[in-house]
């Protein structure tokens, strides 16, 4: 009877690693692939930099950790780990590092005012931005993806209670090249931001920065 538990309990035991081993290679291929083609999308508007440098703490111990525990496969593991504690770890440490996150650019309206405002984002961010969505709804919807999903997505986000702290210079570009990617196609709207937003250096009226 003991040696039977004892079996049982390895054997318990070992399901539970080759689950977790399963969890985080399937998890570093999602988010391995997602940086593939957020570096294409951005090598094909002339962003080489931020294309190889983009979602690198995703792999820290922080993120990478909560991946693989809380992996979906269809969503990501932050939306499962907000659901699960009510906050995400992996998402509050991410989003304070990757400045191509709109809400890394919330702060406070002033010294002596607390209330929260989208900050403008450098052009170059909402570029990357727009980079990241389209990768995003390709790695999560799959066959279902379509030049308007990510237009599609920011509506939802739109339209969810509570406001949208995006700063509307951010908003209106970042819609601007959604609606260009929704109505054209992928090549020719990538063609457009490169050649109409990036080359220029393009700045919308109140964006001190590219």
């Amino acid at each position: 009877g003991s040696e039977m538990c004892i079996r049982d309990s390895t054997m318990d035991g070992f399901e539970v690693s080759m689950g977790r081993f399963k969890n985080a290679w399937q998890h570093f291929c999602t988010i391995s692939h997602h940086k593939v083609l957020v570096c294409r999308h951005c090598f094909k508007v002339g962003l080489y930099r931020q294309g190889i440098m983009h979602d690198l703490s995703k792999y820290s111990l922080t993120e990478f950790r909560v991946g693989v525990n809380y992996y979906q496969g269809d969503r990501s593991p932050n939306t499962a780990e907000r659901s699960d504690l009510g906050y995400s770890t992996a998402w509050l440490h991410h989003k304070g590092r990757n400045r191509h996150h709109y809400e890394y650019w919330i702060d406070m309206k002033g010294n002596r005012d607390a209330t929260l405002e989208g900050k403008p984002m450098p052009t170059r961010y909402v570029v990357e931005m727009l980079c990241d969505r389209m990768a995003a709804s390709k790695v999560y919807q799959g066959s279902a993806y379509t030049d308007a999903s990510s237009l599609e997505y920011l509506r939802l986000e739109q339209s969810a209670k509570g406001e949208l702290l995006m700063h509307p210079d951010t908003k209106a570009l970042l819609e601007r090249m959604l609606t260009w990617l929704a109505e054209d196609g992928e090549e020719i709207a990538l063609r457009r931001v490169r050649n109409e937003i990036v080359k220029p250096r393009h700045r919308e009226p109140n964006t001190p920065k590219f």
